[in-house]
């Protein structure tokens, strides 16, 4: 094709509302402050109902911001699926809800792993509650609950406040026949949840405490929590050692022959690769132990190409009619790029939770290897790689539409260290000045948006009016803007979401989008 396009995603920056912890603006960023005032921009909406999830309450999150605007349509996403399926019962009446209770509720224990939070990004408390008191109902009798801390989707000291939820829901349901504890835990970022095969020492790590209770032993999880922050002053929750709850000595969630394990997050990306500790026969990463012969199900389908898990509560929502789809159809190369930490957004979630390609072909993916470093120690991380590729590609003439995504605003900005975050943003501006001097040299359309916001709001005010350190996504829109190479176009009357983009650059090829598909934010003037 004649027309090339550049689409560059900028994770987790957006359009402060209110001015507190805006390392976006208080970075030196004068290409992109060029942009917003001098180029044809406009705001997207990047949470809650915009991107499928169940209000605008919920915070938009990379996995479904990648969905949104690699498929031009909205589906029903992670929490709100799993409510709806509870909600109606039907996550109880499954198959493999009745395996997994079944395996375990003569003499075995059924074991709840996954994030103690209600941050609605990778899991919700009340699904848990609401998969203990059922599991009591269908006959369990011992329930052990292996808990993530998280403080990153949520308060960054906020622990303590779920950890005393569940222990009293627990509490009204223990009797005579019924048992239900919190069994081991440790901070999201220690252990468990690792992502894209980048740390499996966290997974190890996961699996030594949940499966073999092997960690610092604890009365209880509170004194688990106090004992580390009194210890490790400034802490937060994400961090936070693994710990194991004991009796006398021994501790009281050792996975055995017979027991049923449910990983209850229902977001992809950080469940993946503890399920596959738990299926797969071949398993090189780490040295498992003694394997117990459990039943074993996530809450979804982490990855439906790949089949993780084998056994799953809920199914995915069924993404149809994707951008990359209508570019393969006609016949449109295309070229995504990103450092390890987001290269999954751009291609598994971009494509409709699909790790295959829909042609070999028309479709080119790059991985550019993170550093396994604390982000706010390089802030910069690796946007100064991502661009010399996108450079690359560029001016090598193969590809149509190319894709990017700086990990920079999200991923430092889940440390919770403004100037780390303030000089990831300043670091940012630099490749979109490099990118935009190629793409008009070039004759190359220019896109810039975001999945959802972070940097854009480091702090927040407790109850007491206090500012305190925010780790979690935000709920502010984030920004579209026409950089380059959309003369003849202006934006389009109406509201618009993350789920516009994909129209758009269908209208700027000049395809026919699929009927199902958003408005285009761009028409022709």
């Amino acid at each position: 094709m004649d027309k090339k396009i550049l689409l560059v995603i900028m994770d987790g920056v957006g359009f402060s509302k209110t001015g507190i912890g805006d390392a976006v603006s208080e970075a030196h960023t004068p290409t992109l402050d060029g942009l917003l005032a001098f180029r044809p921009t406009v705001s997207l909406k990047a949470h809650g109902s915009a991107v499928g999830l169940p209000s605008d309450d919920d915070m938009g999150n990379s996995e479904v911001g990648h969905n949104a605007l690699g498929c031009g349509q909205i589906y029903s996403q992670g929490a709100k699926l799993v409510n709806e399926s509870i909600e109606s019962g039907k996550i109880f009446a499954s198959e493999s809800w009745a395996q997994v209770v079944s395996a375990c509720k003569d003499n075995g224990s059924l074991h709840f792993i996954g994030l103690l939070s209600d941050g609605n990004v990778h899991s919700n408390i009340s699904h848990l509650i609401s998969m203990i008191t059922q599991a009591k109902k269908d006959g369990v009798k011992s329930v052990k609950a292996h808990v993530l801390l998280d403080g990153r989707d949520v308060p960054a000291t906020s622990a303590l406040t779920y950890v005393d939820m569940l222990e009293k829901a627990m509490a009204e349901l223990n009797d005579g026949t019924f048992n239900a504890e919190i069994a081991s835990g440790g901070g999201r970022m220690k252990v468990t949840m690792d992502r894209y095969r980048a740390d499996w020492d966290m997974v190890q790590r996961g699996w030594e405490t949940h499966v073999h209770g092997n960690a610092r032993g604890f009365a209880n999880a509170t004194d688990a929590i106090n004992t580390f922050r009194n210890e490790n002053p400034g802490m937060i929750d994400q961090d936070l050692p693994a710990f194991v709850i004991e009796r006398n000595g021994t501790p009281v969630g050792v996975m055995k022959d017979g027991d049923g394990v449910i990983l209850f997050n229902f977001r992809g990306d950080r469940a993946i690769e503890m399920s596959m500790a738990f299926d797969d026969d071949d398993f090189p990463y780490f040295d498992r132990g003694v394997r117990p012969n459990v039943s074993f199900a996530g809450m979804l389908e982490y990855d439906g190409d790949l089949k993780i898990p084998k056994r799953f509560l809920v199914n995915p929502p069924e993404i149809k009619n994707t951008l990359s789809e209508l570019l393969v159809a006609n016949g449109i190369k295309q070229y995504a790029v990103s450092e390890t930490q987001k290269y999954g957004h751009v291609t598994y979630f971009w494509n409709g939770n699909k790790s295959e390609k829909f042609s070999q072909e028309l479709e080119t993916f790059n991985e550019i290897p993170s550093d396994k470093v604390s982000f706010d120690e390089r802030p910069w991380m690796k946007c100064a790689e991502v661009t010399d590729d996108v450079i690359a590609a560029i001016k090598s003439g193969k590809y149509d539409f190319i894709r990017c995504n700086f990990p920079n605003g999200d991923m430092v900005g889940h440390t919770g260290n403004m100037a780390a975050v303030i000089v990831s943003m300043s670091a940012l501006d630099l490749c979109l000045a490099r990118l935009l001097k190629v793409c008009e040299e070039c004759g190359v359309t220019m896109l810039v948006t975001a999945d959802h916001g972070n940097a854009d709001e480091m702090f927040e005010k407790n109850k007491k009016g206090d500012l305190q350190v925010r780790t979690a996504h935000s709920l502010n829109p984030v920004p579209f803007i026409a950089a380059t190479g959309c003369e003849g176009y202006k934006i389009a009357q109406g509201q618009f979401g993350l789920a516009n983009v994909a129209p758009t650059v269908a209208e700027l090829f000049g395809l026919k989008a699929p009927d199902c598909w958003e408005s285009s934010i761009l028409v022709k003037e």
